[in-house]
């Protein structure tokens, strides 16, 4: 008996998430773990009171279960609802893969390129404003989707809009160090945009951007640091250390290739929440698939399935250097021998700190805001993508980025411009996570 091709399931064309074996280990291990303790735990458990048999009882019953004083009721609970949350991981999984969205944005014009990095041009009249990116991810990000196109948005709203795409690593770029990237492709980045423009920084690319608006002021005319690391110690430094005393352990990988491969990339990036991953598969599940939340969630996690390696120096100098001495906020972090200050700067500053950061939390990038004199605090109630891509996103960034951006003086000389010292001041945009 022939199939009905409609009914036949779809070629998965998807690889994510990335490293999938990691996910769904992660998953069987959060199964059986329940599972396991759920059978053992009883009023012989050395901390077992009053208390924990209520909980016991308020989970069995949740899960479905509400006789839960029945022998046996908990556990069989327990690994029914472990079932049915691996059966909703999986149908997430196959769900993403099979979803018909591509992303179909051509880009803009490169302005300018050197080895496997380009200026993209999206035009836009106004102030310039050079978009740096991480160098983990796509420059993509920032122009995901039509309507999810932070460059896209700014280009039509009174900005010029450049953005950097730092490209796939080569040969020559496998041997970067920051300061290659930084005082050189950078640099070289900032003098074909053609003047002092506005430098946004998103991510481990502000961090980029404050060495290079300390190195070249006449190139930089302000500065918009985006959910920027600084402290890496400020919210968890057992975790911060804990990260930076890997990078011994990833030698022989990056021995070989060159580079930090995406899928180790992918698993620290994991470290900082395991078990996200599944849950939010798990939503996608429950989606309308037609709906333009379940493509918008795909544009993303084929964002973040699509990522980049990293080269092996500078991974080195990030795990060990940022997250295992805390160089940066310590003023150890040197780019061509000198130390980067961001107290040293003295232009505008824009610093948006999204209250519902996980990858960069806000106690790590609220010091930049509180050294760089007269800047202006953004605190929009966002997630670190969400701010920057998000179905909020032109409300918690991209409009007060523009209004900002829009605002600066123009015809003064530096030199003459006046600043404020004291606290940053506060975005009128911004609201309290």
């Amino acid at each position: 008996m022939s199939q009905d091709p409609a009914a036949a399931p779809g070629p998965m064309a998807r690889r994510g998430p990335r490293p999938l074996l990691l996910h769904l280990t992660l998953a069987m291990l959060k199964s059986a773990g329940s599972v396991s303790a759920s059978r053992n735990l009883n009023g012989d458990w050395p901390n077992w009171s009053e208390t924990a048999a209520e909980q016991a009882q308020a989970i069995a019953a949740a899960v479905g279960r509400a006789a839960a004083g029945e022998p046996g009721a908990f556990p069989r609970a327990v690994l029914m609802e472990a079932m049915r949350q691996d059966r909703e991981l999986i149908a997430g999984i196959a769900a993403y893969r099979r979803h018909p969205w591509r992303r179909e944005l051509a880009d803009p014009p490169a302005l300018w390129s050197e080895g496997g990095s380009r200026l993209l041009d999206f035009g836009g009249a106004g102030p310039t404003l050079l978009l740096v990116p991480s160098l983990v991810n796509r420059a993509s990000v920032l122009d995901l989707a039509p309507g999810r196109s932070m460059a896209r948005f700014l280009a039509a709203n009174g900005l010029r809009v450049l953005l950097l795409d730092w490209g796939w690593p080569g040969e020559a770029e496998r041997r970067f160090t920051l300061t290659d990237y930084i005082a050189g492709r950078l640099e070289r980045a900032l003098v074909a945009a053609g003047g002092p423009v506005v430098l946004a920084g998103y991510c481990m690319g502000g961090l980029l951007t404050v060495a290079a608006a300390q190195r070249r002021p006449d190139l930089v005319a302000a500065l918009a640091l985006l959910a920027t690391p600084w402290d890496f110690y400020a919210a968890d430094p057992d975790r911060a250390a804990a990260l930076g005393a890997l990078a011994p352990l990833l030698e022989p990988a990056m021995g070989f290739a060159g580079t930090l491969p995406v899928d180790l990339l992918q698993v620290l990036f994991a470290m900082l929440d395991p078990f996200a991953v599944a849950a939010k598969y798990r939503a996608f599940a429950r989606l309308d698939q037609a709906s333009d939340r379940a493509r918008m969630f795909v544009a993303l996690e084929d964002w973040l399935n699509d990522g980049v390696p990293l080269a092996a120096p500078v991974a080195r100098e990030c795990l060990a250097g940022w997250y295992g001495a805390n160089t940066p906020a310590r003023g150890n972090w040197l780019v061509a021998g000198l130390p980067v200050c961001p107290a040293a700067l003295d232009l505008p500053c824009f610093v948006a700190v999204p209250g519902r950061d996980r990858i960069v939390p806000p106690e790590s990038a609220r010091p930049l805001a509180a050294l760089i004199r007269g800047a202006v605090l953004h605190e929009p109630t966002a997630g670190h993508i969400g701010m920057a891509a998000g179905s909020g996103a032109e409300q918690a960034l991209w409009r007060p980025l523009l209004a900002w951006a829009g605002g600066l003086p123009t015809g003064v000389p530096r030199a003459r411009r006046k600043r404020r010292g004291g606290r940053p001041a506060r975005s009128q945009f911004s609201r309290s996570p």
